[in-house]
C-alpha cells in the first residue's frame, strides 16, 4: 500500500474545453448568490381636464381608545376637482373592502368604461388581484406612484393632512362610531363648505358638480359692484377675477409646464 505524501499530488490538469471554459466562453458564468436588483419604476405622469377622470386614493390609520387599536380610512379623492367621491371607514384595511368601495362609488358617479384612471401608492390592498379584476371589468385603468416617493400621490396625502389638522381631531377617538361620524361630518364640510385655494376659493362640491362658472359670475358681480361703491378700500384696483384650472397634473412635464 502506497502511502500518500504532498510530494505526490500534483494539481488537475485543466483541460482546455472544460464545462467552465465552455459556459464562460458563450457568457453564462455569472454570480449564483442573490444579488439585490433595484428595479426602475416609470414616474407617473396623469392629467384631468375634468372630474372623474383620474381619482386619487389612500388608506390612513387613525386611533382607537385603547393603545393599539385602529381604524382605518378609505377615501377616494377627484383630481381635478378635489371632491371626496368616496369614502369608507373600517376596522381593517383589506382588499375586499376596496373592491366595494370603489363598486359603489363607480355606481353612484356613473363612471363610464375608459374614461376613469385610479391612482395609489403601491400598499397591499392597491396590488391585490381582486381590485385589480374589479377595475378591469369596469373598464378603469390603474396608475402607481413609485416606491418610497409621496410626492407621487401629493392631493391624497395634502387631504389627508386637513383632515388630521383641524382643531377638533382627537388624539383618539372614543369608539368606532365616534370615528365614523367625526368622518362624515369632515367630509360633508370639506366638499361643501371648504373653499380650496387651489380651486379658486370654490368648494369642491361646486367644481364637480359643474357649479363653476355660475359660482365666479356671481361672485364677481359682487366684487365688482363694491369696488364701484367704494374704490378705496381696493389698495390694488379692482378685484381680479379668479377661476379653476383648465388642467390638473400629477407630475407634470417640464414641457407642458413651459406651454403654461
Amino acid at each position: 500500500m502506497t502511502r500518500w505524501s504532498p510530494t505526490r499530488w500534483r494539481p488537475r490538469r485543466c483541460w482546455p474545453w472544460s464545462g467552465y471554459r465552455l459556459l464562460l466562453a458563450h457568457g453564462e458564468v455569472r454570480e449564483r448568490r442573490d444579488q439585490l436588483r433595484h428595479q426602475r419604476h416609470a414616474v407617473p405622469r396623469l392629467e384631468a381636464q375634468g372630474p372623474n377622470q383620474v381619482w386619487t386614493w389612500d388608506i390612513t390609520k387613525v386611533r382607537g381608545p385603547q393603545p393599539g387599536e385602529l381604524y382605518y380610512l378609505y377615501v377616494v379623492l377627484d383630481l381635478f376637482s378635489r371632491y371626496a367621491v368616496g369614502w369608507m371607514l373600517a376596522r381593517q384595511e383589506s382588499a375586499r373592502l376596496a373592491v366595494q368601495l370603489f363598486r359603489e362609488t363607480a355606481i353612484r358617479q356613473g363612471v363610464q368604461p375608459g374614461a376613469l384612471t385610479t391612482h395609489a401608492d403601491r400598499g397591499a390592498a392597491m396590488r391585490s388581484r381582486p381590485l385589480a379584476d374589479m377595475l378591469a371589468d369596469l373598464g378603469i385603468a390603474r396608475s402607481f406612484s413609485r416606491p418610497h416617493v409621496p410626492d407621487d400621490n401629493p392631493f391624497s396625502e395634502s387631504q389627508f393632512k386637513t383632515f388630521k389638522y383641524q382643531p377638533d381631531f382627537p388624539e383618539r377617538f372614543g369608539s368606532f362610531e365616534d370615528a365614523h361620524g367625526h368622518s362624515a361630518r369632515f367630509f360633508d364640510w370639506y366638499n361643501t363648505e371648504h373653499r380650496h385655494s387651489g380651486l379658486g376659493y370654490l368648494t369642491p362640491a361646486d367644481v364637480h358638480l359643474g357649479r363653476a362658472a355660475d359660482v365666479l359670475a356671481r361672485r364677481q358681480v359682487v366684487l365688482q359692484s363694491a369696488y364701484q361703491t367704494n374704490p378705496i378700500r381696493f389698495a390694488r384696483g379692482a378685484a381680479r377675477e379668479l377661476t379653476v384650472p383648465a388642467t390638473v397634473w400629477i407630475n407634470q412635464p417640464a414641457q407642458a409646464v413651459a406651454l403654461c
